[in-house]
């Protein structure tokens, strides 16, 4: 490979909220005596960037001004090159593409023009714990529909309940998260088509939550929201961000895409009524460094990387941690494991196998805020080397113990 994914950052010290808060309040505990941490919990990976953003961060640095500025031609057009080549998106212009400080901020933006404070608003179940958070402080109330495993180990959408949910409750806005966090799902053309046929049928307008749609695992393809029909290409607001592909997420800067001028003016007026939502320099450069040819390999070979994560840790589960179920993810670098035959097993609950992990120093993720009653989510974006020394912690002093 071109790029150095085996190499362990030392990331203590440097502002990282994965290692630096551990023992915080809603963290995992510090690892105890003779341990050291595994971060394996927030959503950030622990590879280095791809050199460019670098690169082009510092040379922009060296220009001694910062002041007012406008989005630079090269920051438009390296988004619609990334999209017609990573997702065959063809017909995009500057004037669809919209800045967003975060894809939750944009999230309330769009809801906030489909819908009224109060209003039910459809998502699945597991669910993002930012979705949780961000509906709920802007007074939006949130109607689950649980996935369904099917007879492969595999979440699927179920339309019935779907239906159901969004007719009893009188729903007009849905926040589809694709790929899926934490499941890992990446939804197969047929199914992203029929919800959007479900929505139409309906009158429900879409949210798109498509920031993991650059980590896909070897044997899958993410489909675009918008692309299945014209309809839901009039009806969707797609969210997309450099910060999860590249480990961006502390410059902070994501974007929307809205084919529908009128409903991209309301956003747009929506999105600016805080007076705050404005680009930052330094985020611009540092996407127009991402989208480069070589953040183009970069993720060819992350993609690489991850799938043989997720291949290692899927088997180990199986192999060796009997009553621990995972449906093997698709797209992302989560998994979510299911613990409720271990813990029914073992005579434990989750608080306790969540502790026995961050003891040494397996720093996993409390899965009940993510709607798994007896769930964990674990990142697995790092060297192959930390993850099988996470797992061989697991083995002998926590599943196996």
């Amino acid at each position: 490979m071109k790029f150095d994914f085996t190499s362990v950052m030392n990331r203590c010290g440097m502002d990282a909220v994965a290692v630096d808060n551990l023992g915080l309040g809603g963290a995992p505990g510090k690892p105890g005596e003779g341990f050291d941490a595994i971060p394996m919990w927030v959503a950030d990976m622990n590879f280095p960037t791809v050199p460019t953003v670098q690169e082009t961060i510092i040379a922009r640095t060296k220009e001694p001004h910062f002041g007012y500025f406008s989005p630079r031609e090269e920051y438009f057009d390296a988004i619609i090159q990334w999209q017609e080549k990573r997702n065959g998106v063809t017909g995009l212009t500057r004037e669809c593409i919209g800045y967003e400080n975060g894809v939750l901020g944009g999230v309330i933006s769009a809801l906030n023009v489909f819908c009224s404070r109060g209003d039910n608003v459809l998502l699945h179940s597991p669910t993002y714990i930012g979705f949780t958070g961000c509906l709920g402080n802007n007074g939006y109330h949130i109607v689950h529909s649980p996935l369904v495993l099917d007879e492969n180990g595999i979440y699927r959408m179920d339309f019935a309940d779907m239906e159901q949910k969004i007719t009893e409750n009188k729903i007009h806005a849905a926040v589809f998260c694709s790929p899926h966090n934490p499941c890992g799902r990446v939804w197969e053309e047929w199914e992203v088509a029929q919800f959007m046929e479900l929505c139409r049928k309906h009158d429900v307008m879409v949210v798109s939550d498509e920031i993991w749609s650059d980590i896909i695992l070897s044997g899958h393809t993410h489909i675009p929201t918008q692309s299945v029909s014209e309809d839901a290409r009039s009806r969707t607001v797609a969210l997309y961000a450099p910060s999860k592909t590249f480990n961006l997420a502390g410059l902070t800067g994501s974007y929307h895409i809205i084919y529908d001028k009128t409903l991209r003016d309301r956003v747009g007026r929506e999105s600016s009524l805080s007076h705050y939502n404005s680009m930052n320099l330094l985020s611009m450069y540092a996407l127009i460094g991402a989208y480069q040819p070589d953040g183009y390999q970069w993720v060819d070979e992350l993609r690489q990387v991850i799938t043989g994560n997720v291949h290692f840790a899927c088997d180990y589960i199986a192999e060796h941690f009997q009553g621990v179920r995972v449906s093997r993810p698709q797209g992302t670098y989560m998994l979510f494991l299911d613990c409720t035959e271990w813990c029914g097993a073992h005579g434990r609950t989750i608080d306790e196998l969540e502790h026995a992990g961050w003891d040494v120093g397996v720093a996993w993720q409390d899965g009940r805020m993510f709607h798994g009653p007896c769930h964990i989510r674990m990142n697995l974006a790092l060297p192959l080397s930390r993850v099988q020394e996470a797992f061989s912690r697991l083995d002998k002093y926590v599943f196996n113990a």
